[in-house]
């Protein structure tokens, strides 16, 4: 039986909509919508959805920067979310994030050595030349020299600072990494370069990552799983190779469809995802997905589907997916103009091409 590192379950987390002077609750945004997974140790699993599926907000959940509304977060087979204070600092040692933007996660006002050493600072590890000596060893682990402790942030690169948010994240040895889109805002050669440098701690230091990215691409380049999250739930959960060989839910089939290409013929029958993400202050009823699927069928938009497992670790909440059945085929309906029901009284809904 595989070992558990970390396991989420029923996890939540609605913001109050609050309106008028007094601030009165006329609503919720439903960001993390009772969320389950799991994670093993040494093990990546990349969470991939549309921007404002919430997949940011369920890491910082995991992590407790952000207070979950309710459900459960065990990590090493201890209750995360009953931690006070004092308990929740010294399980940070253990569970760390590494930022999107490598610029307003590092304090423009302190060194690198500083920034880098700052954990050892904080938990009381390390001080004086042996905090130097560490923070120097970290520098170089990440590929930069220890001479540029004595920097600020605004002297290196974009990728360069993204190496030092890496190095900082390392400095406590944690078994966790939240990567929150580490390498979207870096230039694709940096991107492989920073991609190629998470694989290698992770097998040097038998780290498990949390990757959260929007780029399928890069999620295939570096996942042992994958889970697609839409409108605050998952969807789709399986082995990284059977998610790209066989996705079985219409929304990761028309993600994976519209990742780009270079090859002329394949940009030239592209299809893009229909539509916009709904509200998740007023999310569509039944599932969620239905407004721009183009295989749904009247039960998706009155009943919510289960995430069904269908074998081999590979699970999606599908009403046309099931275990033993072909997949939906929305990538073929979307290219041949089909188009899904629709509730009365609003416009049919075409399918945007690429």
């Amino acid at each position: 039986m595989t070992q558990t590192l970390l396991e989420v379950r029923g996890l939540k987390k609605h913001f109050p909509l609050r309106t008028g002077i007094f601030g009165r609750v006329t609503g919720s945004v439903r960001a993390v919508d009772g969320v389950d997974l799991s994670l093993a140790p040494g093990e990546t699993l990349g969470l991939v959805g549309e921007s404002g599926s919430g997949k940011t907000t369920l890491g910082r959940c995991i992590l407790r920067l952000i207070e979950p509304t309710s459900g459960d977060v065990r990590f090493e087979g201890r209750d995360v979310l009953a931690f006070d204070g004092r308990t929740m600092r010294a399980a940070r040692r253990r569970m760390q994030i590494i930022f999107q933007d490598p610029w307003s996660s590092l304090n423009p006002r302190m060194t690198i050595g500083a920034i880098v050493g700052e954990p050892f600072a904080i938990h009381g590890l390390a001080r004086g030349a042996d905090r130097r000596a560490r923070v120097a060893g970290l520098l170089q682990t990440v590929g930069i020299d220890a001479s540029a402790a004595a920097k600020y942030p605004h002297e290196f690169s974009g990728g360069q600072r993204q190496r030092i948010g890496i190095a900082r994240a390392l400095a406590l040895e944690p078994r966790f990494i939240v990567a929150d889109e580490p390498v979207s805002a870096l230039d694709v050669s940096i991107q492989a370069q920073i991609l190629n440098l998470l694989v290698d701690l992770q097998k040097q230091r038998g780290m498990a990552y949390l990757f959260i990215a929007h780029d399928l691409r890069i999620v295939e380049h570096i996942a042992d799983r994958v889970a697609v999250m839409y409108l605050g739930r998952i969807v789709e959960t399986a082995p990284a190779v059977r998610v790209f060989a066989a996705p079985m839910h219409p929304y990761t089939q028309l993600l994976l469809e519209s990742i780009p290409s270079i090859d002329p013929e394949t940009r030239r029958h592209r299809v893009i995802v229909p539509g916009d993400i709904p509200s998740p202050a007023s999310p569509p009823p039944g599932c969620a997905f239905h407004p721009r699927c183009p295989v749904a069928e009247p039960v998706c938009r009155t009943q919510e589907p289960p995430l069904l497992d269908l074998g081999g670790g590979h699970m999606a909440a599908c009403h046309l997916a099931g275990p033993g059945r072909p997949a939906p085929r929305a990538v073929a309906a979307a290219r041949t103009g089909e188009k899904a029901p629709h509730p009365p009284g609003t416009p049919p809904r075409g399918s945007e091409r690429g």
